[in-house]
């Protein structure tokens, strides 16, 4: 073997991760359909608070102080106990690297974020993944059951990406009471802004009726708010426990754009709501719509619907590829549909009932 073909050593379970794989990209006369994405331009005045913003020969503020405090007057907490990210997936990034380590295990949902798996393995502990339920919902009992004393951490997702059910909220209380209060619970809820089910379990009532430290609750501006070219994110929890995140996290990596962005999002939240409500009744049409077709459809309670294709995913996937609909296809599992344009429903519904079955 010659010098010049030595490469530096890697470790092997990070050489043997796959990349991560975002939603294919679309061409102009397709609907992009793959990355859950928010199909509106962004919300009103965020554009111009942008540009407001342009002064990028400069670092922003590390600590996103104005957005912190204004996320924590909007639940009740103090500026400490929010901590703002690139994305909500850094902010898991963040909390598995100040809790986790070789010989630790972290539990969680499968299938569910396909981000989980790659994030535990950097950090070098094991993950341990409790299957889904019959309606690819959490089985939190056996979740429970799975904790082992070194367990460090527990990922439940509501509504779980990419089937779309949420965890109740009644269920989630009983078992954050099975939990060790030393284990961390994350509730990733980027989604939490869809949901209609009053049952499901959300981050704000969480927080303020179970208030243990060792949750914290994930959300991001990426999703409802529009934003995800921007890359912004945030988290509550416990003081002690944000602050181990902070220590891990790469510096100044929350743009001044992105933090004005969101400033500018929260200010337009009629807007917002309106937004999401028409998603969610779009949704909501769809599911019906498929069902009918012959899909067994799970409850949808995000921005994309789920089709158990499984051996035949990536056969059904190219049929809505060739009908100029971008889906995200999840080898052997099925097929996770954004719900995009109201213009795309008909043809989404066209190409799953010639493959339903």
């Amino acid at each position: 073997m010659s010098e010049e073909s030595v490469v530096p050593r890697i470790r092997p379970e990070i050489a043997a991760l796959p990349a991560y794989r975002q939603g294919r990209q679309a061409s102009p006369d397709a609907f992009k359909l793959s990355s859950n994405e928010n199909p509106y331009e962004p919300l009103p005045g965020v554009l111009d608070a942008v540009v407001a913003a342009g002064a990028f020969n400069r670092y922003p503020d590390a600590t996103a102080a104005r957005l912190r405090e204004r996320l924590a007057a909007r639940y009740g907490v103090s500026p400490d106990e929010v901590h703002v990210g690139a994305g909500s997936v850094s902010l898991l990034a963040q909390l598995l690297l100040a809790t986790s380590g070789p010989g630790d295990e972290v539990v969680y949902a499968w299938r569910s974020f396909e981000a989980y798996p790659s994030l535990v393995a950097v950090t070098g502990a094991a993950s341990v993944q409790v299957p889904l339920t019959a309606d690819a919902r959490h089985d939190l009992p056996a979740m429970a059951a799975a904790i082992t004393e070194r367990t460090r951490l527990v990922i439940v997702c509501s509504p779980n990406n990419p089937t779309g059910p949420t965890v109740g909220y009644d269920e989630f209380a009983a078992f954050v009471d099975e939990v060790p209060r030393d284990v961390l619970i994350v509730l990733d809820e980027a989604y939490a802004e869809f949901v209609t089910d009053s049952a499901s379990v959300e981050g704000g009532r969480v927080r303020a009726v179970l208030d243990r430290p060792n949750i914290v609750v994930l959300r991001t501006f990426s999703k409802a708010y529009g934003l995800a070219g921007l890359r912004v994110g945030y988290a509550i929890g416990n003081e002690t426990v944000l602050n181990a995140a902070r220590s891990t996290a790469i510096p100044l990596s929350v743009t001044a754009a992105g933090e004005a962005a969101a400033l500018a999002s929260l200010d337009a939240e009629g807007e917002l709501l309106h937004r999401v409500a028409v998603i969610a009744e779009r949704r909501d049409r769809l599911v019906d719509r498929l069902r009918e077709t012959g899909w067994d459809v799970p409850d949808a309670q995000g921005n994309f619907v789920w089709l158990a294709a499984g051996e035949r995913t990536l056969e059904v996937a190219a049929a809505f590829d060739a009908a100029g609909l971008i889906v995200r296809p999840f080898a052997g599992d099925g097929i996770r549909i954004s719900i995009g344009e109201e213009e795309s429903l008909d043809r989404v519904v066209e190409v799953a009932a010639a493959h339903a079955g």
